[in-house]
């Protein structure tokens, strides 16, 4: 397969993977009780960091003159109806949305990951993935953080 195929096929599961992201961050701001409020705008903060790097992959694949993809991973997917079954034992308590969101920023790391692992990676692309992963890396850190606090 041509190195500009490869290329674009990692970023559009990156690009799906922040998709996955977006979905996870809505349901769990959708869970959240009045109480928890002050996550929302962290929610968002982190809905729009995800519609960002989006868009940064989704200029590169274009350059390639691939197709963008649109969707989320099967795995996000169940990941969500995971979610849901969990929800009905554990109900939507506080730290319960927090654990579902690092669950969610740890396979985050982990694609990031994999995808940097890949060879035939411009430098251009390897400095776009690797910032992107860094960044994700605070927000990760950030919901850590939240869900040891009490």
């Amino acid at each position: 397969m041509e190195i500009r195929t490869e290329n674009a096929e990692i970023l559009n599961d990156l690009i799906q993977i922040n998709n996955d992201r977006v979905a996870g961050y809505e349901k769990a701001m959708a869970e959240l009780k009045t109480e928890d409020s002050d996550l929302k705008a962290l929610f968002v903060k982190m809905i729009g960091e995800s519609h960002t790097h989006k868009m940064a992959l989704a200029t590169e694949v274009q350059s390639f003159g691939e197709e963008i993809e649109t969707g989320t991973t099967n795995a996000g997917k169940i990941y969500r109806a995971w979610m849901d079954v969990k929800a009905v034992f554990s109900g939507h308590d506080r730290k319960t949305v927090l654990n579902n969101c690092e669950f969610g920023e740890d396979a985050a790391q982990k694609a990031y990951k994999m995808a940097l692992d890949e060879e035939g990676l411009s430098a251009n692309l390897r400095d776009l993935i690797t910032a992107q992963k860094a960044a994700l890396r605070v927000s990760h850190d950030e919901i850590k953080m939240l869900r040891d606090a009490k």
